[in-house]
């Protein structure tokens, strides 16, 4: 075994999860840098002593990737490659007294809202002043931007406010005034992230407050895309999409988890909408802001999901032809309201559906790609690699959404820039394009 060091401290930070997760790695490291403390993000590098690994606990295959890490560190402690491993974030919170006595190697566990007690295992003082700042790990020109913690919602189905406890919106001025810090840094677009985004403001400004925010956030010089994730649909604040139509930088785009198209299914997962209700949102959101790009999720396999369930979902998602999908399997999560009810849907059958619910937006996707054919549209490059940039338009999200493809040989494009193409041809998921 390798002897331990005196050598001074080489932080490794893993982040696992989305990306609420990776927001607070990026404020955990910037506190660490601050403090004089090397760190960086998912280092290859293996000269580093000290690992802390965010974790997620969302769902089963979530838990099971956080486990894997831990006990990838835990036995690179034991083979003296690392002198301390620490483990935070969701999967920490909400498991830590189970996991403790299974996988002693880790020196402390921390739940997601501990990082001043982090930061004082780690001998760094917390520093107020930097409330708000990050060393990102995305690329400089977008950034993902919380605005708020927790979740008040009661989903049947959902763990998250065991993990992330109740809704605390961040005060709007703090919230400009990391807008300006990150756009003086070459920041570009901000992804507004939260549990639930059309949430905001009701517990500081006892009302929903989010089209305030964005008007404010729209005003900050430098900030040419605000992009909205994970909206609520009962209760959505329609002022959201007036400002949407009246600002230029903010996308067309909304990222609405809607979980099922079956009211049935959703009276079971506690949603506190309708099929019925879902349809005339998004007509409304569709008529009030024309061509906006509607991204949305669906669990399959929920308690009691029956054929005929599974049958009027794909039938409303025909109807529905939302730009972009997304399909998981339901996983049963102790202490939810859904773990009272039998998990009667085989696993294979579960699989199956979100297997076709993928098929048919398959086919929506592709055609909805095809009528961009000949278009022309501004894009947002995101970096270069064998042989063509990778850019977005204002529908397409990083890492989920589509990539529109230019060959670098149709001339120089900086990373971080946008510019105007056709696009030239479409696929499922991928657009090609040519610099106009």
């Amino acid at each position: 075994m390798k002897a331990k060091t005196l050598k001074p401290t080489k932080v490794n930070v893993i982040t696992l999860g989305c990306s609420k997760n990776t927001f607070d790695s990026e404020v955990l490291m910037a506190q660490l840098k601050a403090n004089d403390i090397a760190v960086e993000h998912e280092s290859a590098s293996g000269d580093h002593n000290v690992v802390v690994i965010n974790t997620c606990g969302f769902i089963e295959n979530a838990k099971q990737e956080s486990i894997d890490m831990i006990l990838n560190y835990a036995n690179a402690k034991d083979q003296g490659l690392v002198e301390k491993v620490y483990v935070t974030g969701c999967l920490s919170q909400r498991y830590a007294p189970e996991l403790k006595d299974g996988i002693p190697q880790v020196d402390a566990w921390f739940g997601t809202r501990d990082l001043p007690r982090l930061l004082k295992t780690l001998k760094a003082d917390y520093k107020h002043e930097l409330v708000g700042e990050r060393l990102l790990t995305t690329p400089v020109h977008y950034a993902y931007f919380k605005i708020s913690e927790g979740c008040d919602r009661k989903c049947s189905f959902c763990a998250i406010p065991l993990m992330r406890g109740n809704h605390i919106s961040t005060p709007i001025e703090a919230l400009v005034k990391n807008a300006k810090h990150l756009a003086a840094n070459g920041t570009k677009e901000l992804i507004l992230i939260a549990q639930d985004l059309t949430y905001y403001g009701l517990d500081i400004y006892k009302k929903r407050n989010l089209h305030e925010l964005l008007a404010q956030l729209s005003d900050v010089e430098g900030i040419d895309w605000i992009r909205l994730h994970y909206a609520f649909p009962s209760g959505f604040p329609m002022e959201v999409l007036d400002v949407m139509k009246e600002r230029n930088n903010i996308c067309n785009y909304l990222d609405m988890p809607l979980q099922h198209g079956s009211t049935n299914m959703l009276k079971r997962m506690r949603r506190g909408i309708t099929q019925e209700k879902t349809e005339a949102l998004v007509d409304t959101i569709r008529q009030k802001v024309p061509g906006i790009g509607i991204r949305t999720t669906l669990i399959a396999g929920f308690p009691g999901e029956t054929e005929a369930d599974h049958a009027d979902n794909l039938r409303w998602i025909e109807r529905m032809r939302f730009d972009r999908l997304g399909a998981f399997t339901y996983s049963h999560e102790e202490d939810t309201h859904a773990h009272t009810m039998e998990d009667d849907v085989p696993a294979d059958i579960k699989q199956q559906r979100a297997t076709e619910i993928m098929e048919l937006q398959g086919g929506i996707s592709f055609d909805l790609n095809q009528q961009k054919v000949g278009k022309t549209f501004r894009v947002l490059v995101d970096k270069a690699e064998g042989g063509f940039y990778y850019a977005r338009t204002e529908h397409d999200s990083p890492e989920v959404d589509n990539d529109v493809l230019i060959p670098t040989s149709a001339g120089h494009l900086r990373i971080g820039d946008f510019a105007e193409v056709r696009i030239t041809e479409a696929r499922e998921h991928e657009l090609s394009a040519m610099p106009v």
